[in-house]
């Protein structure tokens, strides 16, 4: 019998997501034992193979394919394929996949961390049985700490006739035998405004659906309006305070499509539909009770802010323990949970990581938005600045962009930086910088960017911000002073 001390791993990671990716090679990098499990043939988790590569992959596909950035030049017929196929965006995104899964498995072997394919299973608080994907004989291990990495899969409503052609979820996109020339999506959220969005620059006529009032209340009110009418720019129809009763696959004159019964009495027939209401937990075959934990109804699990569950030695990252759950922030969590478990300093800002929506257009942001600070009782003022002002959204054909600043309209500290339109998500790394030295708006005004470039954003909207205020640049040192 094993002694009582005997671990044979120090740190246990259940997935290989980016959370698992990282906690793994953040506790390799701390000479510990580590080991990832992982119950598919690939690694990468849902992130690789099924969600934000395969998805922001496919959405860059979408923009050169369909000409979308070249139309403000070329006018709303310009196309650079004419009849694209779902063979034509899938060509890049399978090369893509192919290559991050290749990196991944390089970058776990370079760090000496032993990657298992197995199912996992709690037998009790540090031990867990691995039932092997090849069918050997399955084995019980114990390790000193264990994080939890396993994500999240598609809620599917048993009530649904999911048929993943007619009627499919976002993992099955990528298995789609063909464009429609009709989608509903119901449920807008971030994957379903993504997706709407993409086959709505296709050329798909596409109806969104949801029962919140507008779309994804967590973003700024100008710049979800803002999407709003980008949306309805290409032609998208959006169903507002409305919820979807049942869905039912038909056949009628024009071939097999989908009847969405909604519960105020209105149809939608299309020829697809994308069933997009939330993601659950992956936590169903974890045996969480043998551990002592539970999930709740959505599968996700509870943590404190070291990403900590209740049993000491057992962490939580990444989207199974719930929102914002982008890849980003998992990659960090994943880092802060095995730096805690062993005792090694580590800082983190959760309230400056950014986020990033791919939609089209794209949106980021980071920090505060105006509905936050005014709840708050924060007085503030903004400052913005429109791509069709600064030259290089001229050359790019992006009029439409806007980024906006929200700072204190006393000391004129950056509080929030909300962009949407091309570049959004990398633009908005400059923003975060300044919120991370807590600097102010003066930063951009006193600092000289490239030119032409989408980073003048920043240095016209603070022009605009302080001109809202009444105050000249000069005399920004003289209040300061």
């Amino acid at each position: 019998m094993a002694a009582p001390n005997h671990y044979d791993f120090d740190l246990l990671v259940i997935g290989s997501g980016p959370a698992g990716q990282r906690a793994a090679i953040q506790g390799a990098k701390l000479d510990k034992r580590v080991a990832i499990i992982e119950r598919k043939t690939v690694v990468g988790g849902v992130s690789v193979n099924l969600g934000t590569i395969p998805s922001k992959t496919l959405r860059e596909a979408v923009l050169d394919l369909s000409g979308y950035r070249e139309r403000e030049f070329y006018g709303a017929s310009y196309r650079v394929k004419q009849d694209i196929t779902m063979q034509d965006l899938l060509l890049r995104t399978n090369k893509v996949i192919q290559h991050e899964i290749d990196v991944t498995r390089h970058q776990l072997m370079r760090n000496g961390v032993n990657l298992i394919g197995a199912s996992a299973q709690f037998t009790g608080p540090e031990t867990v049985r691995l039932d092997f994907v090849d069918g050997s004989t399955s084995r019980i291990v114990r390790a000193r700490k264990i994080i939890i990495a396993t994500g999240t899969e598609v809620t599917r409503d048993p009530h649904i006739p999911f048929d993943n052609q007619r009627i499919f979820t976002s993992d099955d996109v990528l298995y789609l035998d063909r464009l429609p020339k009709s989608l509903t999506v119901a449920g807008a959220g971030v994957i379903g405004c993504e997706y709407a969005s993409m086959f709505a620059a296709l050329g798909v006529r596409t109806t969104l659906i949801d029962k919140r009032p507008r779309l994804l209340p967590f973003v700024d009110q100008e710049v979800a309006d803002a999407l709003t009418y980008h949306l309805r720019e290409d032609r998208v129809t959006l169903r507002m305070n409305e919820s979807v009763d049942h869905l039912e696959l038909i056949e009628d004159e024009h071939g097999q499509r989908v009847k969405i019964y909604l519960d105020s009495g209105k149809t939608i027939i299309s020829d697809k539909a994308l069933y997009s209401i939330g993601r659950t937990g992956a936590t169903s075959k974890l045996g969480l009770e043998a551990a002592g934990l539970f999930a709740d109804d959505r599968g996700r699990l509870e943590t404190n802010e070291d990403y900590q569950t209740k049993v000491p030695s057992i962490y939580a990252v990444g989207d199974v323990i719930g929102f914002p759950a982008l890849a980003s922030t998992s990659m960090e969590q994943g880092r802060i949970a095995v730096c805690h478990a062993f005792g090694v300093e580590a800082r983190s800002v959760p309230d400056l990581f950014p986020y990033g929506i791919y939609s089209i257009p794209e949106i980021s942001m980071v920090g505060k938005n105006e509905e936050e600070l005014t709840t708050a009782g924060i007085g503030y003022e903004v400052g913005k600045a429109r791509y069709k002002e600064i030259a290089r959204g001229q050359i790019i054909g992006d009029t439409t962009g806007l980024l906006k600043l929200i700072f204190r309209s006393d000391t004129r500290e950056l509080l929030g930086v909300h962009i949407i339109g091309e570049g959004a998500s990398e633009l908005v790394h400059i923003g975060q910088a300044v919120l991370s030295f807590g600097g102010k708006i003066d930063y951009f005004i006193n600092t000289v960017f490239n030119y032409p470039t989408l980073a003048e954003c920043y240095k016209v909207a603070a022009f605009d911000g302080i001109n809202r205020l009444g105050l000249f640049p000069e005399e920004l040192h003289e209040t300061t002073s």
